[in-house]
């Protein structure tokens, strides 16, 4: 692999459920910190469900010195529990977010002031003009509730429009899907960066039950080597390194403007990728 000036790194964590949780990604986090990420974010669970668990992992970053950018979700929510919320994050210093529609708790009725992200996006830039940067998602290979790759793309459009600064993507194995939506995206005039979201490869069975949620696609040609490999632990790490790390490479040659790695609260595979592709050397 080339070692071409590296893109800027992003990382994104989950709440640990327990004590033992915690103290590993601290450690985690410490490990990936040496390849210098812009910054870090915390995921946050349906309905809100992990707010304590993400806010407090977010005030750690924070206090490790790097920046981080709570995810912040909005169904079920009412505009107060908004303003509260967006008021306790900026007094921890917190200047990034990722708005997102988010889920109910399974069993809940949709509830809430807010039925979509832009609706959010809007909100934050009204209650707090600049103070956020804002994330917002986008699907490459279309959101699994969409009624079509027009209609999501709108979608997209809105969130932009109602104040989103830039997007990540949902994570994907296939780098003409990245750059037919980014060009899509341009050609609507929607010109805010297109983060790729990238998914190391580490378990065959996580990715497929994963992909399958989210509607990632999973190319043929990976899911039958995946599966050839049967328990084979090694030769799937082995392998999804590297196609992860060409699929990076693909990525940064066709200009993308920086790259936000899932790491599932793990250090090991990310470090993998970027090591094999001579970035944070």
């Amino acid at each position: 692999m080339t070692t071409a000036s590296p893109l800027s790194l992003s990382f994104e964590f989950f709440p640990p459920k327990t004590p033992e949780g915690v103290v590993k990604l601290r450690a985690v986090r410490q490990q990936l910190y040496a390849m210098k990420p812009q910054f870090c974010s915390v995921t946050y669970g349906a309905g809100g469900s992990t707010q304590a668990g993400t806010f407090g992992a977010v005030r750690e970053i924070l206090q490790e010195g790097v920046d981080a950018a709570s995810h912040f979700s909005c169904i079920g929510a009412t505009r107060e529990t908004v303003r509260t919320q967006l008021a306790e994050l900026k007094a921890m210093g917190v200047k990034r977010l990722v708005a997102l529609r988010g889920d109910l708790p399974s069993g809940y009725g949709i509830g809430g002031e807010f039925q979509y992200a832009s609706d959010l996006v809007g909100f934050i830039r009204e209650e707090t003009g600049r103070d956020f940067h804002i994330e917002v998602a986008c699907y490459p290979e279309v959101h699994p509730q969409a009624r079509s790759p027009e209609a999501d793309l709108r979608a997209f459009a809105a969130k932009v429009q109602a104040g989103a600064d830039s997007a990540i993507t949902q994570y994907f194995f296939s780098p003409e899907a990245y750059f037919r939506f980014v060009e899509d995206a341009r050609a609507l005039g929607l010109d805010v960066p297109v983060v790729p979201g990238i998914m190391p490869i580490t378990s065959s069975t996580q990715l497929m039950r994963f992909s399958d949620a989210c509607g990632a696609e999973i190319p043929r040609w990976i899911r039958l080597r995946l599966q050839a490999y049967g328990d084979d632990v090694a030769s799937i790490r082995a392998f999804g390194l590297d196609v992860v790390a060409q699929l990076c490479e693909r990525l940064r040659a066709g200009g993308a403007p920086a790259i936000h790695f899932y790491t599932m609260n793990q250090s090991q595979a990310t470090l993998g990728v970027l090591q094999r592709l001579g970035w944070g050397a």
